[in-house]
């Protein structure tokens, strides 16, 4: 062989060596990252006798208490008090509630004030009502309560007075809806949704990657595929925060071959107490993961968010808790949930 031919040869050799760790390289890099497996048992267990079932076990945990319903409030609901002549048993009253419980899209209810208790509630059986009062909500996410939805309102709590042989007190309409702007005006220019997206840098996540690497923070699974929340501290509160991926991705036939290249993280401010320092968390869940997952902070736009714009971001917040407080609508209150909604 000559040299030529010899140096022929090497440079293919080196150019097929070159071409294999390309595909290498790209194969690794467009297969998605999967979870870590369990390690395995050292020694293969004998499979558990039966036994029979006892009766004396440990007591299983208490199942959470539901969150109680909030209720009316003249903050952020129009009023009307229905007087009755003589109490009305909760049966009768259950019976003649409307069908629906809204006036076009804003929430509406009925309670009554409880003979033995004296507190206001939803109707209930067995109980005995001295007065009602019908209210529906000023404003939310869909906007403020118009003339239409007024008119609604009325027309159903008229109803229900008749029906339990009461008689209502309706404020002036021109006055709620004027009121309901207004409310409506400060919720829209103190609501915040925040949001960040985390973009892989290099290999694309398998969703069982990506709930892997958020359950080590403290994330589970959300009734909906593709979705997980944090918890809050205390039963029956709000989720802190949110994060989301592509569903499609999370029920694919092979979910493992499923690639996912970024996910968001969510704060519904208005809906979770400042006491959960849900920024923060937000802030240092998205570091984290950024962190193990390699990927990138980024807007919705794509831009790579630097960590001192994230200290603005929570700065900003501090002053629009304070500005919450102040009109007694504080983040997470069963107020502030029900109005930003």
């Amino acid at each position: 062989m000559t040299e030529f031919t010899f140096g022929i040869a090497l440079l293919g050799g080196s150019v097929l060596a070159a071409l294999v760790a390309w595909n290498a390289w790209t194969t690794r890099r467009n297969t998605p990252r999967q979870p870590e497996a369990a390690a395995a048992a050292a020694t293969v267990e004998a499979p558990p006798q039966r036994t029979e079932p006892t009766f004396d076990e440990a007591p299983l945990a208490p199942l959470p208490v539901p969150e109680k319903r909030p209720g009316l409030d003249a903050l952020i609901d129009v009023l009307a008090p229905i007087a009755v002549d003589a109490p009305v048993s909760g049966e009768l009253a259950l019976s003649v509630l409307p069908p629906t419980r809204r006036a076009g899209s804003k929430p509406f209810a009925i309670e009554g004030r409880n003979e033995a208790t004296q507190e206001w509630e939803m109707p209930r059986a067995g109980q005995r009502y001295g007065a009602f009062q019908a209210g529906v909500q000023l404003a939310n996410r869909n906007g403020a309560l118009n003339e239409i939805e007024f008119s609604e309102f009325v027309v159903k709590a008229q109803a229900f007075a008749d029906a339990v042989g009461g008689g209502p007190a309706f404020p002036e309409m021109r006055d709620e809806v004027t009121r309901a702007r207004e409310l409506d005006q400060f919720a829209s220019a103190h609501d915040a949704q925040l949001g960040f997206t985390l973009r892989a840098r290099n290999a694309a996540w398998s969703p069982g990657y990506v709930q892997q690497s958020a359950a080590r923070l403290g994330f589970v699974a959300g009734a909906i595929p593709g979705r997980m929340v944090l918890p809050a501290s205390v039963a029956g509160g709000p989720p802190v925060l949110g994060l989301a991926f592509a569903p499609q991705a999370a029920l694919a036939d092979d979910p493992a071959q499923s690639a996912i290249r970024e996910l968001t993280l969510s704060l519904d401010v208005p809906q979770v107490p400042r006491t959960e320092q849900p920024f923060v968390r937000m802030r240092d869940a998205a570091i984290a993961l950024a962190a193990s997952m390699d990927g990138l902070i980024t807007d919705d736009d794509g831009r790579v968010i630097p960590a001192d714009a994230l200290d603005v971001i929570g700065a900003d917040l501090e002053h629009l808790y304070d500005t919450l407080d102040a009109r007694d609508l504080s983040a997470g209150s069963p107020q502030a949930r029900r109005l930003f909604s």
